[in-house]
């Protein structure tokens, strides 16, 4: 292997596993950030649902995460084409909607609502824009109080996307490690490495992501995670075990250079 290449991978590897032990630590912090949006947006809205659908690739699709409401659970891991129904317009083209009477408009996907148990009467949807570029769509179903959204309503909505477009941006380098991997070979590969030679390395540098439950290591992570409802001092006491044991570490290794 080149040793450009070579010495990259080393440093790529240890980013790609301080990644995955900081996922570890703060767990699913994306999907808890985009499940209050939705939350917050039915209570505030009185709606029978709201869901959050985010854009992913190969192949390129929408995908709902999170939902919220009496009606929103049927949703959830359902996946449709990026131009499809009316989410499928709203990211496509990165416009707002509004409809009072979906089922009159030719865009709406009956059948996929039918798939989620529940087909709404209104919707209001609005695009996820994170540095310019549409990453999903949040979208209201079906308000108590009124049989259409209102100008204020689709204001107040955009509030609530645009904080679900900063928890995307917070969470996503963690969730495309893999993608951003690639990125970075190509880039020090000055574009001289075939889609052969990417997989490789992409894979040589991911498999430092496996667990292994068992090694020492990750039961230590699994142990650390735990310790988010410690106390101060449980906290400081941690940390000076840690401490002693580092310390430990260190001097057995000099001891045998």
């Amino acid at each position: 292997m080149n040793p450009t290449l070579e010495a990259a991978l080393g440093v790529l590897q240890r980013a790609a596993r301080e990644t995955a032990i900081a996922r570890h630590l703060a767990g699913d912090v994306e999907n808890a950030l985009l499940q209050s949006v939705v939350d917050a947006a039915v209570s505030l809205f009185e709606a029978e649902a709201a869901s959050i659908a985010l854009f992913e690739m190969d192949p390129d699709r929408l995908e709902f995460r999170v939902a919220a409401g009496a009606r929103g659970a049927g949703v959830v891991g359902l996946t449709v084409a990026p131009t499809h129904g009316i989410v499928g317009y709203v990211f496509s083209t990165g416009e707002p909607i509004a409809l009072s009477d979906v089922a009159a408009d030719p865009r709406f996907d009956q059948g996929t609502a039918e798939r989620t148990g529940y087909v709404p009467r209104s919707i209001a949807a609005v695009p996820l824009i994170d540095a310019g570029a549409t990453v999903g769509v949040l979208q209201v179903l079906d308000k108590h109080s009124s049989a259409a959204f209102s100008l204020r309503d689709m204001e107040l909505l955009g509030v609530f996307a645009r904080q679900a477009a900063a928890a995307i941006e917070a969470a996503r380098v963690g969730r495309d490690t893999e993608r951003l991997l690639r990125m970075a070979l190509v880039a020090v590969g000055e574009g001289g490495l075939d889609d052969e030679a990417l997989d490789a390395l992409v894979a040589a540098t991911a498999s430092e992501l496996d667990r292994d439950e068992e090694t020492p290591f990750w039961r230590l992570v699994d142990r650390i995670a735990q310790l988010r409802d410690a106390s101060d001092d449980d906290l400081e006491l941690t940390e000076e075990v840690l401490a002693a044991v580092s310390r430990h570490g260190s001097s057995r290794g000099r001891r045998r250079a």
